[in-house]
Formats: structure tokens, C-alpha cells, sequence
């Protein structure tokens, strides 16, 4: 069962020594990696050592080799950074789009797990310790949700600070990124990332007073503007409106007059994304933030309320795109603002950590307080993790108590550190 695979594999539930490929190649497995519950491989940035080489990489989980093939992996150019392919029946072996064979292991299912499946399959969606949650006072869990909020946040101001290092200290650069970055939503996160680190910011300011060259570079650097990046349905569609062609012609001679190289654009992901949220509308509407210079980081500091950062952040598109999604595929007209819920996660994920992070490389308490203040005025976040807390008895009253119980799940309970959680340590004395 390929669930219990990846579990086993997620907390190395399986004998550490003596791993082998089925080629009989010694394997070592570091890191099991970040499990992946959207599109593309199921783990990333996994470590291992096969016969001693080190290996960083993607890994792929099915139940069957077979599987991989079934799933049509050998054609789609995600898979091929794949480094280990991990299966319960070797079958078959498997091939990357480049035509190379992946490395595969049979992954060792101690008894005792496949025993306690089945329980575990029925206490899955809370925390072991959700029985003591109802007994615990309100001022140990406020104390605890405050340390999580205030760790969530110093853990943001590491990245922050090494975006800012990236740039050689310029933090505007650094807000830039964290926006992209947030713009993505999750699924195209790291995406939008990459991406923010193609636009050569004071290349492009030569062109600020000029919306339609900005999001030539914008769509030229993501890779967007060239005839693979379109399906073929809508290609000849494209051409015909002219924009596209347009677009790529203005995008050549900027990328000429800066030396400017696009990403890869197979690092977007469209699978069971809502249209509204696919990369071409983002970075059109990243396209005029920047353009009316809402993106600064001066702008931001300057508001001392959420509605002002929610007037300072709404954004729109440029014309064609309030007709389509994607070049040549037309849709109901639109300026396809941010939505409200849109709006309140770029200033959790973005204004929050980057007035915290600003405030602490500054020295300003003001802006650190701010970033607080933000959190307790936002409504709390809707998610599985916030409503699988809500429903063992803990309150969620605003944005900082979802950015805490958010902590707690990722840092703590799928960790298993409950050693180093106040509620696992209350729960330890238990008798």
C-alpha cells in the first residue's frame, strides 16, 4: 500500500543497515527529504548515499516499479532530477524522459508497522497527545502559542536575511523575492522564487515607466514566452491575437540589451491549480505592482494598518489578460483582482515576517510590534491544520493562533519532538 510507503519511508520506519539497490549497490539513506503532497515527486531535496556517492535529489514512491509507467513519469521532464526510486515489488525498472535508468530500492516494511496500520490509519488526524489538550490552562497554552508564533517568525527572518545576504545586503531585493515567492501560494512557491531571482531589478528600474516592457521581462523570464510553454491547442490561438508575438519580440530585445537568460519554465506547476492562480496572472499582476510602485519596501513600512497594506498590495492586469488565462485560451472578462483570502496570506506569509525581520535587522521595535499587531487583527487561517486542532479543543481566535497551531504541526508533531513540546511534556506526565 503505497500510503504506508511513504510513511515508512517519511520517518525511516525501516532497518537503517544493509540496504541495497536491487542491483546490489550499497544504500544510505541521510535525509528521507520534504514530503511533496502536490504534483511532481513524492519527496524533495532527499539525501542518500549510494556505494558512497552522495546523491541530493527528488524521490519517487509507488507500490509497484510498474507503476511509474502507469503513471506516465517517463515522459514528464519532473521526474528526471529523481535520484531513488522506491518501491514495495520491483517489477520493472524505471527510465527518466533522458532515457536513464533510476536507481531502485525495495523498501523493508518492518512486521510491527504493517500491524499497527490500522490503528495508526484511525488516530491519523490529531496528535497523540490530543486527550491531555482539554485539561491544559489557558496560560500555559497562550505562553506556548506565543513562543510557536514568535519561533514561526524568526524562523521566516533566516530566510529573509538570506535573500537580503543573496542581494549583498539590499533588502529590497529581499522583499521582492518573499512577494514572488508568496505569490505562488504554495504550489508554485519555489517557482515564483526562482523566478524573482531572474529579474534583474536594477536593470529593469531603467524601464519602470513602461507596463508593457515589464511584463515582457517578467513573462520572458519566466520562461513563459516561448512556443513550448504553450499547449499546442492554443499556440496557433496566440499568434493569431498578436500579444504573445508582441511580448516575446520586445522580451528578445531586452534580453539582448541585458545579457538575460529565462528559467526553466517545466518548474510551473498548472496541475489542480484554479486558473485564477496560474503563473502567467500572478506575474501579470505582479507586473502592475511593480509598475505603480506598490512593491517597495519603503511603501510597505510606511502603512500602519492592514487595511492600508490590503489597499497598498491590490493589484490588477493588463488588458489582455483580463480576458485569458493563458496565452490563447480566452475567459470571462475580468481585472482578476486578489481576493480577500489572497490578500490576508500575502500579508501573514510576507508583510508580517518581512516587518519582523526588517524591524530586527534595524534594530526597530516599532516595526516588530507592528508585525504582531498585524497577526492579532487578521481573521485565523482556514486549513486542515488549524481545523484539526479546533476539533481536540484548542481556540483559534486570529492569524498569530493559526501561525502558532501552523508551527506546532510542522516543527513538533510531524517531527515527532515531543520532547521539546509543552503539550508532549504535559502529556508525558500522564499517569
Amino acid at each position: 500500500m503505497e500510503q504506508l510507503l511513504h510513511y515508512v519511508w517519511k520517518h525511516k520506519l525501516f532497518p537503517l543497515q544493509q540496504l541495497t539497490t536491487t542491483d546490489g549497490r550499497a544504500v544510505e539513506v541521510i535525509d528521507t527529504g520534504l514530503h511533496n503532497r502536490n504534483s511532481g515527486p513524492d519527496f524533495f531535496n532527499a539525501k542518500v548515499k549510494i556505494d558512497g556517492t552522495l546523491w541530493v535529489g527528488n524521490v519517487e514512491i509507488h507500490s509497484r516499479a510498474s507503476d511509474w509507467y502507469l503513471h506516465k513519469h517517463e515522459t514528464d521532464a519532473h521526474y528526471d532530477n529523481v535520484i531513488l526510486h522506491v518501491v514495495e515489488t520491483s517489477d520493472t525498472m524505471a527510465t527518466t524522459l533522458k532515457g536513464e535508468t533510476l536507481p531502485q530500492m525495495v523498501l523493508p516494511v518492518p512486521a510491527f508497522v504493517r500491524e499497527n496500520y490500522q490503528l495508526l490509519l484511525s488516530t491519523a488526524d490529531y496528535p497523540p497527545c490530543y486527550k491531555v489538550v482539554p485539561t491544559l490552562s489557558r496560560l500555559m497554552i497562550h505562553s506556548w502559542m506565543s513562543a510557536l508564533q514568535t519561533e514561526r517568525l524568526e524562523q521566516r527572518t533566516l530566510k529573509i536575511q538570506a535573500r537580503a545576504d543573496q542581494s549583498t545586503g539590499n533588502w529590497e531585493a529581499a522583499y521582492f523575492v518573499s512577494l514572488a515567492r508568496n505569490y505562488g501560494f504554495g504550489v508554485n512557491g519555489d517557482a515564483f522564487e526562482e523566478w524573482a531571482n531572474h529579474i534583474p531589478l536594477t536593470a529593469i528600474a531603467h524601464h519602470r515607466n513602461n507596463l508593457f516592457q515589464i511584463e515582457a521581462l517578467f513573462l520572458g523570464q519566466a520562461g513563459l514566452l516561448s512556443d513550448d510553454a504553450i499547449p499546442q491547442r492554443h499556440l496557433e490561438v496566440a499568434k493569431e491575437e498578436g500579444y504573445w508575438d508582441k511580448l516575446r519580440q520586445e522580451y528578445r530585445f531586452l534580453a539582448h540589451k541585458f545579457s538575460l537568460k529565462p528559467m526553466d519554465a517545466n518548474l510551473w506547476k498548472f496541475l489542480r491549480l484554479r486558473p485564477q492562480n496560474f503563473p502567467h496572472i500572478r506575474i501579470a499582476q505582479l507586473a502592475t505592482l511593480y509598475y505603480e510602485r506598490r512593491s517597495e519596501l519603503a511603501s510597505l513600512i510606511d502603512c500602519t494598518t492592514t487595511a492600508q497594506v490590503v489597499e497598498l498590495l491590490q493589484t490588477h492586469v493588463t488588458p489582455y489578460w483580463e480576458t485569458h488565462y493563458t496565452f490563447g485560451a480566452q475567459s470571462k472578462q475580468s481585472k482578476k483582482q486578489l481576493s480577500t483570502a489572497s490578500l490576508q496570506l500575502l500579508i501573514i506569509n510576507t508583510v508580517v515576517p518581512m516587518l519582523f525581520a526588517y524591524g530586527r535587522h534595524k534594530g526597530n521595535e516599532q516595526l516588530i510590534d507592528r508585525a504582531f499587531s498585524f497577526l492579532d487583527q487578521l481573521k485565523p487561517e482556514t486549513n486542515h491544520i488549524v481545523r484539526m486542532w479546533e476539533a481536540v479543543g484548542l481556540s483559534v481566535d486570529n492569524a498569530g493562533d493559526s501561525q502558532a497551531l501552523i508551527q506546532l504541526k510542522k516543527e513538533y508533531c510531524d517531527r515527532k519532538e515531543c520532547l521539546r513540546c509543552r503539550i508532549g511534556y504535559e502529556f508525558l506526565k500522564l499517569k
